[in-house]
Parts: C-alpha cells; structure tokens; sequence
C-alpha cells in the first residue's frame, strides 16, 4: 500500500486519552494492534485485505505511539491502562466486542486483555509472541540473571540511554532494525548458548553493516521515522518499563485462556523458540498453531500475502 493511501486518522475517546484510529471496510470488526517500535502504518497490507473481504479493520495507534496522546509518566502505561484503552476504543466505537489480532507487544497486550476482559473479544490472533504464564518471581529479574544487563528489556529499565540514543538519529535506528536478518532459526540453534549473544537494540544500531536486507521502501521507511521524530522514543519504551508492575498488578489472575486463538508464527524469528509456542498450549483452551516459513519477526511486513490467507481463513470459521 503506498504512503498517500493508508487511510487517514480520526482521534477516538478510549479511556483517560484518545487515539489515532485508521479504518477500512464494514463488517465485522477486526481491531488491529501494532508493537514496538512500530505503528498502526505497519497493519497496510492487512487492512485493505480484510476490508475487502467484508470486516471492518480498525488499527490504532496505541497509547503513546504514532498520532495518539502520549500522557507523562511511566506507570502511564502499565497493563490496566493499555487494557483499558482496547475497552475504551470499544466502547467509543459502539462495540460490544471485536475479534483481535496483535503483534509484538501488541500480542502481550491482548494476551492479557483475553484474560481480565474475555468477554470483549470474539477471538484472538497472536503474531510471534506466544502466552507467557505469569512467573513465581518478577520477569525482569529472570531476565537480568539469564540474559544479562545488555539485553534490550533489562537495558530499558536501568537508564534512558535508548531513549536518547535513538532520538539522537531515528533514521539510522529504523535501518538496523527494520530488516531481513540473515539468521535463521537452524543457524541459531546451532551457536552453543553460551556464545549466543544477548538481543541489543543498541550494540544492533551502533554495528558498521546491519546485515540483512532492509524490510522497508524508502517511502515506508519515512513514515516511522517522521513519527518517532515527532513524538519520541520514551512513551514506547514505557511500556517495557511496566514489566515489574505487570507482573505485580497481575497477582492472582487466572492463568487460562478462554476465548478462540490463532497464533501465527515465524520460523526464523530466534528471539521465540519451538518449546515456547509448545507450553503455551496448556494454557490456551481454544487454540490454533500456524507457522510461516522463512519468516523473521515483522510477520505482517514480512509475508503479508500469507499473514493474510491464514488470518482470512481462520476468521471465516470463527466470525
């Protein structure tokens, strides 16, 4: 889809803040939620897919991103008030309930809107990020003793040097990581764990060659970049600054999926192994697995035409 042809914006009430809505078709409704560092831009393939098959596609920019408001403040942007602004769009919207598909922390988010609000969503479609039960002990502790203080989440909680960073030179930010990286999956679990080095945003961003093939056109490219230019990089990286209180606020939830769920994923994406999607099955009662070959971890921009026939296909059974 060219740049002059995503739909244009219309700000939404959802919740304490309004969002940047982008929408295609009539129909059922089908809300689409982008991750990090992204937007509802990178949805372009898919909402005039759906739209033409007959569903309303509704993509916002989530809180803090894109065109939407970006409230001070990280607690901000913790579990409740993400949820809330999904209930909130709802509402504003005239919705009932929606069918749901999210990716990267848009997939974190709804796995947790299918848990405290199931009864908002027809179903669910979770791209790359599997379900995460909650664990015994805070996340980000795990995360610092198995992955070390270079690993991009730890990284984010211990300084605003990623913020700075990329706000310095968003350009060269989105050509490190918008990209088809040369590792596969097989080639990855051939590197003995030991030498396998922790994911950074930073040390991805400060390399001479990226490696890989840019995923983005010039034009496309530009999109990201005049948005993180305008608003910044800190909202969004707010929300990994909630891990812990995640974990907290969600003391006590029942660890069960109830409602319909397709999870999409992407063969090549080494950050997500097989025996992650495998557990996620006990949790998952209605659950459908698809796997897309040589795939990395920007499924929607990747393999659109084939997101696509997986996403159609299900939601033809399930709407």
């Amino acid at each position: 889809m060219r740049r002059d042809a995503f739909p244009a914006p219309r700000r939404v009430p959802a919740n304490d803040i309004e969002l940047a809505v982008y929408e295609s078709g009539e129909g059922v409704p089908v809300v689409l939620c982008h991750g990090f560092p992204e937007l509802a831009y990178s949805w372009r393939y898919q909402l005039p897919a759906l739209a033409d098959a007959g569903y309303r596609a509704i993509a916002p920019d989530l809180r803090g991103f894109g065109l939407s408001d970006k409230p001070d403040g990280i607690l901000s942007y913790d579990v409740l008030a993400t949820c809330a602004d999904m209930t909130g769009l709802l509402d504003s919207l005239d919705l009932d309930d929606a069918f749901f598909v999210g990716h990267d922390w848009g997939a974190l988010l709804l796995w947790q809107m299918a848990l405290l609000h199931p009864e908002r969503m027809r179903g669910f479609a979770a791209l790359n990020i599997p379900f995460y039960p909650r664990p015994p002990v805070d996340p980000i502790i795990m995360m610092r003793q198995v992955l070390g203080d270079d690993f991009y989440i730890v990284n984010f909680q211990d300084s605003d040097e990623a913020d700075r960073s990329f706000d310095a030179d968003p350009e060269r930010f989105f050509r490190s990581v918008m990209r088809r990286l040369p590792m596969t999956r097989a080639r990855f679990d051939q590197i003995p764990v030991g030498k396998r080095r922790p994911y950074s945003l930073l040390h991805g961003m400060r390399k001479v060659h990226f490696g890989g093939e840019p995923l983005l056109s010039d034009d496309e490219l530009l999109v990201f970049i005049d948005a993180y230019r305008r608003g910044g990089f800190t909202a969004p990286i707010n929300w990994y600054r909630n891990w812990t209180r995640n974990w907290e606020l969600t003391e006590g939830v029942k660890q069960r999926v109830c409602v319909p769920t397709l999870f999409v994923g992407a063969v090549d994406d080494i950050l997500i192994a097989p025996h992650h999607i495998d557990a996620m099955r006990r949790y998952v009662d209605d659950l459908e697995v698809r796997m897309i070959d040589e795939c990395g971890h920007w499924t929607q921009q990747e393999k659109p035409d084939e997101l696509n026939r997986i996403l159609l296909e299900w939601l033809s059974r399930k709407a």
